[in-house]
């Protein structure tokens, strides 16, 4: 809720409990690599007995995490807290159908925020990610920028869509947790990852999608500056790749199936745009579909907004949320399915997108 910020959606023992597996996790890595035999077994035992226990006391046999908030699937799937591969697809589809009943509007804080991303585009919602990315309402990362932010908030909606400041109290305009989203960006959406400690070795392995048509990313290594970039132009993608005298690189070319591996230049490929092919809706399309097939759901959202069926995107696909495995031709009761007295708007909101949706 926009002004009462401390009643979170994931259940503070889900969390606790989480970053206690991570952080005996991370103890234990570091006490390896320094050569503490007998102290990196003991939080790495540590670890595992809290997974084990995190797993019992929270996460369902189908993968459903206790509170059902998109932060506790972010983390269950990203700190490696399923323990079964079906517990991990199902937490996946669940963390995605959050997002979309969200109206793909960011709803994590600054536990979920850094581990979001990755959770949707590794449990194969990728296409998703890019919506929740991409998204312009509040609350989101553009919102900020359609509010002409040049820094990062503390929060969502430090300023209000009515250009006032929120009232609430955290209202700094200057704050980095929000912002990790960057993290991703440069890893994933431009592809710049380090694979060895101080970038001896490079990751490249870009993630490119219909949203965008270009990414780029540097980064001034200890080894000179390291440079990913990639076009996307008439159903061909064409990447660049930088590597630094001293450093190797491993890159994934989008739509390859080995990684090429390349030593210090300038490297280029051209391949076919993998991102390139259009996807109709289905002809026995269901709600979900519809929330999916972005040119689709803008208009189905215009036109339940003209209607006065619902007031605005997030409105409407929280309306939606109980019917997301619904044919689509239920899309327009259900969103019309709370309110009383919608009749008139019903009947309007069907001549709308009778032709839009298949039959």
């Amino acid at each position: 809720m926009p002004l009462r910020a401390s009643k979170a959606q994931a259940d503070p023992d889900v969390v606790a409990t989480a970053h206690l597996a991570r952080s005996a996790e991370v103890v234990g890595l570091a006490a390896a690599a320094v050569g503490d035999a007998d102290m990196a077994e003991k939080y790495a035992r540590l670890a595992g007995e809290v997974r084990d226990a995190f797993a019992r006391e929270f996460v369902t046999p189908g993968g459903r995490v206790l509170s059902d908030a998109p932060t506790v699937y972010a983390l269950a799937l990203e700190w490696a807290l399923l323990p079964t591969g079906d517990q991990r697809h199902h937490a996946g589809d669940r963390l995605a159908d959050l997002v979309r009943s969200f109206g793909f509007r960011i709803s994590t804080g600054f536990v979920g925020t850094p581990l979001i991303m990755d959770a949707l585009a590794g449990s194969g919602h990728l296409d998703v990610a890019y919506r929740l990315m991409l998204q312009t309402g509040c609350p989101s990362w553009l919102y900020a920028v359609t509010m002409g932010a040049t820094t990062v908030w503390e929060r969502w909606d430090a300023i209000l869509p009515d250009g006032t400041i929120n009232p609430g109290q955290m209202t700094s305009f200057n704050h980095y947790a929000l912002g990790a989203v960057a993290d991703w960006l440069h890893r994933a959406v431009a592809g710049l990852a380090p694979a060895a400690p101080g970038y001896r070795e490079l990751l490249v392995r870009p993630v490119p999608a219909r949203a965008l048509t270009s990414a780029s990313a540097r980064h001034r290594t200890p080894y000179g500056d390291a440079e990913v970039s990639w076009q996307r132009s008439q159903g061909q993608l064409r990447l660049r790749v930088v590597v630094p005298v001293g450093a190797t690189a491993s890159v994934h070319v989008p739509g390859g199936s080995e990684p090429v591996r390349v030593g210090h230049g300038t490297h280029t490929w051209q391949t076919a745009d993998p991102a390139a092919v259009d996807r109709p809706l289905p002809a026995q399309a269901t709600v979900r579909d519809v929330l999916d097939h972005e040119d689709t759901w803008r208009q189905v959202v215009a036109a339940a907004v003209e209607t006065g069926v619902v007031s605005d995107e997030a409105q409407a696909a929280a309306r939606l949320q109980p019917f997301l495995d619904a044919p689509s031709r239920r899309l327009v009761d259900a969103l019309a399915h709370a309110p009383p007295g919608l009749s008139k708007g019903r009947k309007a909101l069907h001549a709308r997108l009778d032709h839009l949706l298949p039959p």
